[in-house]
């Protein structure tokens, strides 16, 4: 056992204290509000500030157990920012949920330069800062959970996004096990999950509806993934008791992609 653990385990006994990233909406709002109903204190980060405490302060008007701040998860130094205001609030974070991500759907032999860094900045380099900054947060303290959102993209090349989206979230797989293997010992646990395409309003605002319909008749159970499933499998990865799941990738994909 890693001579910190024994001394963290005495304060995340009682109430764990969690950070979600891009969770003013979407899948992130539907993660955030798993932990808080699960008894978690959740910090709900976003790139819209505002946007962010509103989503809290709807989750929990008392404001004792959420919180909305503003993120930029491409600035590595704004997530040391965001760490240092939870423990100053919490004296603690437990767990971290990289979620934040920006997806366009653009045809391969269209996306410029601009395009392809804007979307792998935040979804792949997003997720390296934050693994780095609060697993090297976590480790100091010999305890900590870190759940990463990947996608079906990523293992498949994408079946309605583009291809800087799918790239970045292979990497995000791949930033999964390097950071597992190299925190494990620490006691911090890194893992993925991938979902398939979700019925979420960002989904049916930027697919094609007739595109939309296509992959749903692909899927072999015959519709798009419940986003509450998803939070429900976060929510999992981020227990005390997963410790020995690490480095993992958990796929939600109604059965696009087997393995």
């Amino acid at each position: 056992m890693n001579p910190g653990t024994a001394g963290a385990a005495s304060d995340h006994s009682a109430r764990q204290v969690a950070l979600v990233t891009g969770a003013a909406g979407g899948l992130g709002g539907c993660i955030a509000t798993r932990l808080h109903n699960r008894g978690f204190s959740v910090a709900l980060t976003d790139l819209n500030a505002g946007a962010a405490v509103a989503a809290a302060s709807a989750l929990d008007p008392t404001g004792d157990r959420a919180v909305g701040l503003g993120l930029d998860v491409r600035d590595k130094d704004a997530f040391r920012g965001v760490l240092d205001q939870l423990v100053e609030r919490w004296g603690v974070v437990h767990v971290l949920v990289n979620n934040a991500g920006h997806s366009k759907v653009e045809a391969l032999m269209d996306i410029t330069p601009e395009s392809f860094s804007g979307v792998v900045d935040t979804n792949l380099n997003g997720t390296f800062y934050g693994c780095q900054v609060f697993g090297h947060y976590f480790a100091e303290r010999g305890y900590g959970r870190i759940v990463n959102i990947a996608s079906l993209a990523g293992q498949n090349g994408g079946t309605a996004t583009g291809a800087h989206y799918a790239a970045a979230k292979g990497g995000v797989a791949t930033l999964t096990k390097v950071f597992a293997r190299d925190l494990g010992p620490q006691g911090v646990t890194v893992n993925a999950i991938s979902p398939g395409p979700q019925d979420l309003p960002v989904v049916r605002r930027t697919v094609d509806p007739e595109k939309l319909a296509q992959t749903e008749a692909m899927i072999p159970v015959g519709r798009l993934g419940r986003p509450e499933f998803i939070a429900d499998m976060a929510v999992l990865l981020s227990s005390e008791h997963a410790d020995t799941v690490t480095g993992a990738c958990w796929d939600a994909n109604g059965g696009l992609y087997m393995r």
